[in-house]
């Protein structure tokens, strides 16, 4: 699957220039107290996927900068699968138990990181108790339940609105989110954005994909919001590889056996992946930021996708990959792209930095809780 004869596993990972927000001293002020935080998610192991990832990297942030967390998953409860997407599970009846993890950590905030049975529980009770309450949109929910279900943008649009305008904020992981968002009267948007690795995720001097070059590559849950068919129908030279799992995955091995495929791999194997690749594809149009986007260029591999929500925000104006509404021209140009320019722009995204960004919404949230209970 994998070329390795000339591996270097003694290679040293290339770490990230430190962004001004990184340089600023931590913690911002003597004396500040560590928050103690509830993080609620209806997302968890064994889940793969980016709200996962970037959940549990916030978290071992979080403490690593002195702070309490304590997280509600769904492991801790009975749970059935979700329809069309079995790999989600849905606890039942969840408030009483939510309730007692709440009256035992007394968090300072609690933040809802998923619209779920567990997020709407967790919602409800901070809101009864009178808790500082911050909730998250990671993915453009409405857009997929449109693009399964064919449900009009509007009536989804309407229902997350009353959900996450019950809280002090809604983070968003990019700009043009945040602008959509508040577009679709949402209050209190603010930014979160994201973060690479860059201890796993770096160049592998080496590494090469199998097949005829160039090699194309996609990464990602194969499932129709994904608009993988957008790349595997192009017309291009070389190979095309997939790795990943989901409901489409039986369908588009038959419509497309030329292409190569992988399932689920660890981070490092990912890493592997990336650098044995020549452009690593994004056909999605729904994503709200993608950090396989990020996890690509940071191992050297230059990005074709669309100029929508989350390449827009991650590559923009950078030299670091093509955006095109020609998916094909986008990815021939991307070929012309230097490895180097894409680990550069990579460079950029850090953990710490989005991390420190979380913290500051929280720490706002918190101030204005009290100060609302210190005027009524």
């Amino acid at each position: 699957m994998i070329a390795s004869a000339v591996v270097a596993p003694d290679v040293s990972p290339v770490l990230p220039h430190r962004d001004a927000a990184a340089e600023k001293p931590w913690p911002p002020a003597a004396g500040t107290p560590p928050l103690r935080i509830l993080i609620v998610t209806d997302a968890w192991e064994p889940q793969i996927n980016g709200v996962v990832r970037t959940l549990k990297t916030t978290i071992g942030q979080l403490r690593d900068m002195g702070q309490v967390v304590d997280v509600v998953e769904p492991n801790s409860f009975r749970t059935i699968a979700c329809p069309t997407y079995p790999e989600i599970r849905l606890s039942l009846r969840p408030h009483g138990r939510i309730m007692q993890r709440v009256t035992e950590f007394m968090p300072d905030v609690i933040h809802v990181a998923t619209e779920g049975p567990l997020g709407h529980a967790a919602r409800r009770i901070a809101l009864r108790l009178d808790i500082a309450l911050t909730t998250a949109y990671h993915t453009r929910f409405p857009e997929y339940v449109q693009a399964r279900f064919r449900v009009p943008l509007g009536w989804t649009y309407a229902y997350l609105r009353r959900f996450h305008n019950a809280g002090r904020a809604v983070l968003a992981p990019t700009q043009v989110v945040q602008r959509d968002l508040q577009q679709h009267g949402f209050r209190n948007v603010r930014l979160w954005s994201r973060g690479v690795d860059h201890r796993i995720f770096y160049p592998r001097e080496g590494e090469r994909l199998e097949g005829k070059p160039p090699i194309f590559l996609y990464v990602g849950r194969v499932a129709v919001e994904k608009n993988i068919d957008a790349f595997l129908q192009l017309d291009l030279p070389g190979t095309k590889w997939v790795v990943g799992e989901g409901p489409e995955l039986e369908r588009i091995r038959k419509q497309y056996p030329e292409v190569r495929y992988l399932g689920v791999l660890t981070q490092d194997e990912l890493a592997r992946v990336y650098s044995g690749a020549d452009v690593f594809v994004f056909p999605s149009k729904t994503d709200t930021f993608g950090l396989v986007l990020i996890e690509a260029m940071a191992c050297g591999c230059p990005v074709a996708a669309f100029p929508v929500t989350g390449p827009l925000d991650v590559i923009g104006d950078s030299p670091a990959g093509a955006l095109d509404n020609d998916l094909k021209a986008a990815c021939l140009r991307a070929l012309q792209i230097p490895r180097s320019v894409a680990l550069a722009h990579a460079r950029k995204f850090t953990w710490e930095a989005a991390s420190r960004q979380f913290l500051e919404h929280l720490r706002k949230a918190v101030r204005e809780s009290d100060a609302t209970q210190a005027a009524s």
